[in-house]
């Protein structure tokens, strides 16, 4: 199975542009690869070279190399990932820059599951004892 996943808010809180706390992410995606499944990695985080208008009043004017962060955290918790941004068989059949996957887990995504701590984090984030219940009950885990 190729599971498509968000990084902030979804492995990390969000704390961009710095890399978020530990939310539980990293049990349950090492499970999920040792079960045989690919990890794709779909951010919106990007290397950005410089700095500039983002044209948005919400968002900061940095610069870094914010995906490589991101990249980094999945190394550092020895998590291999499949694919970056993409993946790396859908070429053969399809020019969409949307990576295709069998799951999404995001944040951001209707119906999944969050915690909403203000103690904790500014802002909800994935709840990985549901996701990982949610892969026992279809076999997946």
């Amino acid at each position: 199975m190729n599971i498509v996943i968000d990084f902030d808010g979804t492995c990390v809180t969000h704390e961009f542009p710095k890399v978020g706390k530990d939310i539980g992410a990293q049990r349950i995606l090492k499970k999920l690869v040792e079960k045989g499944n690919n990890l794709i990695l779909f951010t919106m985080r990007s290397n950005r070279p410089k700095t500039g208008d983002t044209k948005d009043d919400t968002i900061l004017d940095v610069q870094g190399n914010f995906l490589d962060d991101a990249v980094q955290w999945f190394k550092d918790n020895d998590i291999p990932l499949w694919g970056i941004q993409t993946n790396p068989e859908q070429h053969y059949w399809t020019t969409s820059p949307k990576a295709y996957g069998h799951v999404y887990i995001d944040d951001a995504a209707l119906g999944c599951p969050l915690i909403f701590d203000p103690s904790f984090a500014d802002r909800p984030y994935v709840n990985w004892n549901a996701v990982e219940l949610f892969f026992q009950q279809r076999d997946i885990l």
